[in-house]
């Protein structure tokens, strides 16, 4: 008898721990590293609820198919033309969603709206740890910080880090690995096309009217642009500043005379409007007088649609290395790309809207 109470009493004790383990496993908690190395702590994981604040947040809760989680938008997110930014077109009813405040460069959210919507977490991007601080201490909601590197640019290791973020706390790691495996296969296949082609054999080229918190005219570029260092190509700017944006002087972009010019296409009426005053100056350059000048879609609105840009690889590619990218047929390779970062092919919703690849005629 004294040997079944002890037997009796073991597995009461084995039942009772079983219980708690169950209930841990459905409920506990977990500190994560955000992108500006704040810890941020959530009681409970995975995540079901979602906000996301600030350029680009919303971007990259899309890209990891959680949209169906998300539970408010910024006014922003709203309003604005959707072919601009295609995961509002992959995903239309993130629109209908309740607002939670102005979007922008600087966003101003409504935290009242916010903690009326009750998420479980608040990803942001391009906010201060300061300004991530306070916002969390006022709505008690853990408010995560994204990047994608120096704004009005972008770094694909920000960017990979940010994708893990998401996942781990959403539960989604598996497409985190999966999108970031991804990416990098389009990187390597875009420099192996291009890695040994003498400097010598490369035509020298320029990407001009690119956003930067606005629409602008040629002068408008950048170092370092992706589109071009994926693909080797030789940016003629890259000898004036490492990277990042700049507005370039005209003389000086006669002076450098590219042999291949792109324009975004999201500044290319600014250019048309100053080619009409200013023949003079384009009639000096030297893509200009052979013809050598094609459109690119853009990519930076809200910060970067980085299926865009890698889009936008493979045609700078082909324009540049002809022989090397052959076998590339744009439209195939983009529905491609935009399926695997947004689960649709939408091609040819994004180039209604623009020129498209082509030739552009002045």
């Amino acid at each position: 008898m004294k040997f079944l109470k002890i037997f009796f009493f073991i597995c009461t004790l084995f039942f009772i721990s079983g219980c708690d383990n169950v209930a841990q496993k459905g409920n506990y908690s977990l500190t994560v590293t955000d992108a500006l190395g704040r810890k941020v702590t959530l009681k409970e994981i995975p995540v079901k609820r979602i906000v996301a604040i600030g350029p680009g947040a919303l971007r990259l809760i899309s890209y990891m198919r959680l949209a169906d989680s998300v539970v408010g938008v910024e006014d922003s997110e709203r309003e604005w033309d959707a072919f601009s930014r295609p995961y509002i077109l992959a995903y239309p009813q993130l629109r209908s969603l309740p607002g939670i405040g102005q979007g922008g460069p600087r966003p101003s959210p409504n935290l009242e709206s916010i903690i009326s919507l009750k998420p479980d977490v608040i990803f942001a991007a391009y906010l201060t740890k300061d300004q991530a601080d306070a916002i969390q201490s006022k709505t008690n909601i853990p408010v995560i910080l994204l990047s994608y590197g120096q704004f009005a640019s972008f770094d694909m290791n920000d960017i990979f880090n940010s994708l893990r973020i998401i996942g781990e706390v959403s539960g989604r790691s598996d497409r985190a690995d999966q999108l970031i495996l991804y990416i990098k296969s389009i990187e390597e296949d875009l420099d192996s096309r291009t890695k040994n082609i003498s400097p010598d054999e490369k035509p020298s080229v320029y990407v001009g009217a690119l956003g930067m918190a606005g629409v602008h005219g040629i002068e408008s570029t950048q170092a370092r642009y992706l589109p071009f260092t994926l693909i080797n190509a030789k940016n003629v700017v890259d000898k004036i500043k490492n990277s990042g944006s700049l507005m370039l002087d005209k003389e000086y972009l006669v002076k450098l005379n590219p042999d291949i010019i792109f324009i975004d296409e999201g500044g290319l009426s600014l250019v048309k409007e100053d080619y009409r005053k200013n023949k003079a100056f384009y009639d000096e350059l030297k893509a200009f007088k052979e013809n050598k000048v094609y459109g690119q879609l853009p990519f930076n609105y809200y910060t970067t649609n980085i299926e865009i840009a890698l889009i936008d690889s493979y045609f700078a590619g082909k324009v540049i290395y002809p022989d090397r990218f052959s076998d590339i047929n744009i439209s195939t390779k983009a529905n491609e790309i935009f399926k695997e970062f947004l689960d649709k092919p939408m091609f040819n919703e994004i180039v209604k809207n623009y020129p498209g690849f082509t030739r552009i005629v002045f």
